[in-house]
């Protein structure tokens, strides 16, 4: 077996690569940001390596991965299965693992304390694989951090050469982290980045769309063919601001973007349909009932008739993101919008109901990433033009 080491050159998807005492941590915020304190909770979904994936050439037939992923436990609740990383060979499914062991982060949601207890690291292996020359990818568990040690193979490698596809780089909340999605090639961006044929950047931060500047400012300085913003859902779960703040903060989003961007399609996608919160404002909150049967569900804890003070709901956020994005198109014919009901709407919703009330499951995610390839990469999508043909298109 040959061993190389992971690097940097391997690795696609990754904003920024921190070198630690035996290998590499992909982070998806650089270091400036993360140097400022950063929220607990955006700092452990910035370290989640959704998108991230090592892409290789080789003739190799077996691959092991010694890798060190951090666990979340959760207080009174059962244990979370590992992380799922899935195998690519020449773009196409072929196979999936996980890696037991590793550090622990156990999470008390009552108290917001988290206790970080260190581990041992862990083997991914694949056998089997085609004996050609061939693409390789292995893409990261979305919603597990997770440091890269040692890559061994039966076969030397070489980083994945460039196939000229154009770059996708993406923001959003948990749902475009992946939330409940089966594996981290099929959260919804990545399904959609699969169908329109580009390579991902997913800045999708669970619990952290929260219009920060400086995630606008790392999008800015990030290389990127094409761009999207999926915002609401966050803004209005955290009750974060109220309308007055939204509007200017959403416009200098969407400049900062622009000053490293300025003629790259920009599409802004507003929130997919959520019942609990069309028409209450936040905070979202665990529903003791459900908790105390052993269910997590959430539920809204607003008051309606707040909306008239400025609260927002996401009937509110969808309305104005619209109204910005036509005020702003009269002088960027490359700005775009999306009504995300086009994505997850009232029939999805009695058909593939939100299982805590907040996330998609693996179902929807498959369904609102093939539908947003329908909408986005085709030939009059904002995206459209450069990528292939999809199916049934």
């Amino acid at each position: 077996m040959i061993t190389t080491p992971v690097t940097a050159r391997l690795l696609r998807g990754a904003i920024e690569v921190e070198q630690t005492e035996d290998g590499v941590l992909p982070h998806r915020l650089p270091a400036w940001v993360r140097a400022r304190g950063v929220d607990g909770q955006l700092a452990m979904a910035e370290a989640q390596p959704a998108g991230v994936r090592l892409a290789f050439r080789t003739r190799a037939t077996v691959l092991e991965l010694d890798t060190r992923p951090t666990k979340r436990v959760y207080a009174g609740s059962p244990p979370r299965p590992d992380g799922v990383y899935d195998l690519l060979v020449d773009g196409s499914p072929a196979g999936q693992g996980s890696v037991a062991g590793g550090n622990t982060l156990a999470i008390d949601l009552t108290t917001g304390t988290a206790d970080h207890r260190p581990g041992p690291h862990g083997t991914l292996r694949f056998t089997g694989l085609p004996d050609r020359e061939k693409d390789v990818e292995i893409w990261l568990p979305h919603n597990e951090t997770t440091e890269l040690l040692t890559l061994r193979t039966d076969a030397p490698v070489a980083p994945a050469p460039d196939r000229g596809r154009r770059v996708w780089l993406h923001h959003g909340s948990s749902i475009s982290h992946g939330s409940d999605a089966a594996s981290p090639t099929t959260t919804w961006p990545a399904l959609a980045a699969s169908l329109g044929g580009v390579d991902l950047v997913n800045l999708g931060f669970g619990g952290s769309a929260l219009l920060d500047p400086f995630t606008a400012r790392t999008m800015r300085d990030t290389p990127a063919d094409l761009i999207s913003v999926k915002l609401g859902i966050n803004l209005v779960n955290t009750e974060l601001m109220r309308l007055r703040a939204f509007t200017p903060a959403v416009h200098g989003f969407l400049d900062t973007i622009r000053d490293g961007h300025p003629t790259a399609p920009l599409l802004v996608v507003s929130p997919i349909l959520c019942p609990i919160h069309e028409d209450t404002p936040g905070p979202s909150a665990m529903d003791p009932a459900e908790l105390a049967a052993g269910r997590l569900r959430f539920r809204a804890t607003g008051d309606p008739a707040d909306r008239a003070g400025g609260k927002l709901t996401l009937r509110v956020i969808r309305d104005e993101l619209a109204r910005i994005v036509a005020q702003r198109a009269a002088g960027d014919p490359h700005l775009h919008h999306l009504d995300g009901r086009r994505l997850y709407g009232e029939a999805d919703a009695a058909d593939l109901p939100l299982p805590d009330a907040l996330h998609p499951d693996a179902a929807t995610h498959r369904r609102m990433g093939e539908r947003f390839a329908a909408l986005a990469f085709t030939a009059q999508g904002a995206f459209g033009g450069g990528g292939p043909v999809l199916p049934g298109e």
